[in-house]
């Protein structure tokens, strides 16, 4: 009988040394936690026995480390958002201290009315644009921007992009040339996102080229190709990133979105944008999904 109470004393008190440890321990995690930044980088330590514990300290470091995540995250949006915004700002003062220049030129040399109202237009026009693609990239950056895809003909969307640009195109002297395998080509997009990519492919060539604007397609792809402006050579490797600042769209006009959108509808429609320098030529590929 001796024995076997020893032996039970002897296991009770394994028991209490147990429990004390794990108390001791959960209260030195407790501890860590409260006392450690949320920017931090510990993470909890287990020296209980057993798989329990340790599976409790996983899901706590795991937990921690989401958190951490979601901090700089968000830490990085708020950065992209003050640095956007403090970029899009100058382009948008620029046009706009140019409307109100001529404004105050306007009230004194009245003889020249309809030459200022032409400039202030074209300058209302620019600022406009800029606040609409500025819009839109904000859009396409939350999610909030819908795409409706379906299989649609590419060379209609194309017309009316070409339509639009008809006056700029004229005066800067460019016949566009049109080189489709078949006239029918479709491809899997979405019509207005197809538009706007058009638009500012035809834009940039018109703003960053050095003339001449060729569009091919074959395939579910279309290359728009253009000659570069004598002493330009862009990076292509951040030809699509925001305001890239190697180009020369700060001084040329524009929010240095345009080819930023070009890239985020192309993958919002499941394709891509890519592009490639040939001698003194920029070719900017558009590759569509295959879906029917």
């Amino acid at each position: 009988m001796l024995p076997v109470l020893i032996f039970a004393l002897a296991a009770l008190g394994i028991a209490v040394c147990r429990l004390w440890s794990y108390h001791a321990q959960l209260l030195e995690m407790a501890r860590v936690l409260e006392e450690t930044p949320p920017e931090s980088n510990l993470r909890l330590t287990v020296r209980m026995p057993g798989a329990a514990p340790r599976r409790l300290c996983r899901a706590v470091n795991a937990r921690l480390e989401e958190g951490r995540q979601l901090r700089l995250e968000t830490l990085r949006r708020e950065q992209e958002l003050k640095y956007t915004m403090a970029s899009i700002s100058h382009d948008i003062r620029t046009p706009l201290a140019g409307a109100m220049g001529y404004l105050e030129l306007l009230e004194g040399e009245p003889e020249r009315q309809a030459d200022y109202l032409r400039i202030v237009r074209k300058r209302l026009a620019e600022l406009d644009g800029l606040l609409e693609e500025l819009f839109l990239y904000t859009r396409l950056q939350s999610g909030s921007l819908p795409l409706e895809c379906g299989e649609l003909a590419a060379l209609p969307p194309l017309w009316d992009a070409l339509a639009e640009f008809y006056p700029q195109l004229e005066a800067a002297g460019i016949a566009p040339v049109l080189q489709f395998d078949r006239e029918d080509m479709k491809v899997y997009a979405s019509p207005e996102a197809l538009g706007r990519v058009y638009r500012n492919l035809i834009a940039n060539a018109l703003r960053h080229g050095g003339g001449g604007l060729a569009v091919s397609g074959r395939d579910g792809e279309i290359c728009f190709s253009n000659v570069l402006a004598p002493g330009s050579m862009p990076d292509t490797a951040h030809l699509f990133d925001r305001f890239y600042q190697s180009s020369p769209a700060r001084t040329k006009g524009g929010a240095g979105l345009g080819l930023s959108i070009v890239r985020e509808l192309m993958e919002r429609m499941g394709g891509r944008a890519s592009a490639q320098i040939t001698g003194d030529t920029l070719e900017i590929r558009l590759s569509f999904a295959r879906k029917a």
